[in-house]
């Protein structure tokens, strides 16, 4: 499925989304590949096998191997660390912030790719995860790294739009609505 039969699939009162789920991947201060790395990792962060399926598709054609495979790895470690890290953080336990996570996170030190490209994925990952303590820590890596908040914003913006694309599917599908015909 392309991103156009995505949008064809949102019903009517998803107008914005489907204007935003043009826009966003192509109106970006980020370059391709980083835009379509936040795409892959907050697409897999959604769980939504359609919304991932598309954005994967699309995305060979503006990222090389290595570059797909960090944006999943990333989609990965944050699946497992932002449940924990954002335990940590809303817990009221105090001691939990003193522990080690003993968590195998070897991804991070060495993720194949450009640092700053996995950081970057990271925080699209971890703002669809809803983890405070994972998004400040990568927004701090990649400003560190040169990006700006304009990037983050972008990277952001890629996945609020794709979240809320996959929540709309899964509405529609959930209540038997008939989704839009693919365009």
């Amino acid at each position: 499925m392309t991103i156009d039969a995505l949008k064809g699939r949102l019903p009517d009162y998803a107008k914005d989304l489907k204007l935003n789920l043009g826009s966003v991947l192509t109106t970006s201060s980020l370059k391709p590949y980083q835009a379509w790395g936040s795409a892959v990792a907050a697409a897999i962060a959604t769980r939504n096998a359609e919304v991932t399926a598309t954005i994967l598709a699309e995305a060979a054609a503006h990222m090389d191997a290595a570059q797909l495979n960090g944006a999943k790895a990333a989609a990965a470690i944050m699946g497992m660390n932002n449940v924990y890290y954002r335990t940590v953080h809303l817990s009221g336990n105090a001691e939990f912030k003193k522990m080690p996570a003993r968590l195998r996170m070897n991804v991070i030190g060495n993720p194949g790719v450009d640092k700053v490209d996995f950081e970057l994925w990271s925080l699209a990952a971890s703002a669809v995860n809803g983890c405070g303590m994972c998004i400040e820590a990568h927004e701090h890596e990649v400003l560190q790294k040169g990006m700006t908040t304009e990037n983050i914003q972008d990277a952001v913006r890629i996945a609020a739009v794709l979240h809320a694309v996959a929540t709309v599917l899964e509405a529609e599908a959930a209540t038997g609505a008939p989704l839009a015909a693919a365009a």
